[in-house]
């Protein structure tokens, strides 16, 4: 394929990212370092250190974290079994935890509000079975389930695709020289992880960071994270610029993930499942 070819073909992508990622992002500036005069200022995003905005931004930093570090524990052993049985990338078991992401987003998260409600199916069965009822749901503990469910294949992918490339042969040459499984799994399987793990994080920190689906349905409103706090400003206070400017300050978030990926999976091994 030729040179003139490729443009030609490329022109399409080019016009989608114009007009569905440069543009809005343009908006998204304008809007956030501008009042409402359209006068230039930095009070928006400035703004992120009022009292509400910022304990906003610490509690969803906090179940960010919180949320990733389990979905790091989980996926990871996950994922070494996986790897263990040789499981390719197209089998079944692949397929099943693909296959929630071809869910929407929305549906999945209302049925675990239908589950952990009061009178909901998990509390149901526990009532039939005599056993004491659970009272979650519009709890930290349900926003963190919610997270954990939403994201954890957008973990578990990233560490098994880079886990799946190691050769079985650097391994059993390890073993041949006398290691043992601890300094197997620390000096060469976690290690050569390392991108899928830095993408891994990356993939489920951020969208934890900026949902305010979870937190709206599994919280029931109570608990305020920062996405919240923007989309309220968008809909409810029809206040865009100060939105926007909060929304510049999770782009910072954003570029810090962007940085980390580029230094260590610079060849995308972690990404490309």
């Amino acid at each position: 394929m030729n040179k003139n070819a490729k443009q030609v073909l490329s022109f399409p992508y080019i016009i989608w990212m114009v007009g569905f990622t440069v543009i809005p992002l343009l908006m998204v500036f304008y809007y956030g370092l501008t009042d409402r005069s359209g006068t230039f200022t930095f009070a928006n995003v400035m703004a992120i250190m009022a009292e509400d905005h910022m304990k906003a931004l610490l509690l969803s930093l906090a179940y960010s974290v919180v949320s990733t570090i389990i979905c790091l524990l989980i996926a990871y052993p996950l994922a070494m079994i996986l790897r263990t049985r040789n499981i390719g990338t197209g089998s079944f078991v692949v397929f099943i935890f693909i296959l929630p992401m071809w869910m929407n987003f929305l549906l999945r998260t209302m049925a675990w509000q239908t589950l952990l409600e009061k009178n909901g199916v998990i509390n149901s069965i526990l009532s039939f079975l005599h056993l004491p009822t659970l009272s979650i749901i519009n709890t930290p503990a349900a926003i963190i389930l919610g997270m954990v469910y939403n994201y954890l294949p957008f973990m578990i992918l990233p560490i098994y695709n880079v886990l799946a490339k190691i050769d079985n042969n650097v391994i059993n040459a390890a073993r041949d020289l006398g290691a043992d499984s601890f300094q197997v799994f620390s000096k060469i399987m976690l290690p050569l992880s390392v991108p899928g793990i830095i993408s891994g994080i990356t993939m489920v920190f951020v969208p934890a960071l900026t949902t305010f689906v979870i937190s709206n349905l599994l919280g029931g409103g109570k608990i305020l994270l920062i996405g919240n706090v923007i989309e309220q400003e968008f809909t409810k206070g029809s206040n865009w610029n100060l939105g926007a400017g909060l929304s510049i300050v999770l782009m910072i978030f954003i570029l810090i993930s962007m940085t980390l990926i580029a230094k260590y999976d610079s060849d995308g091994e972690g990404t490309a499942f």
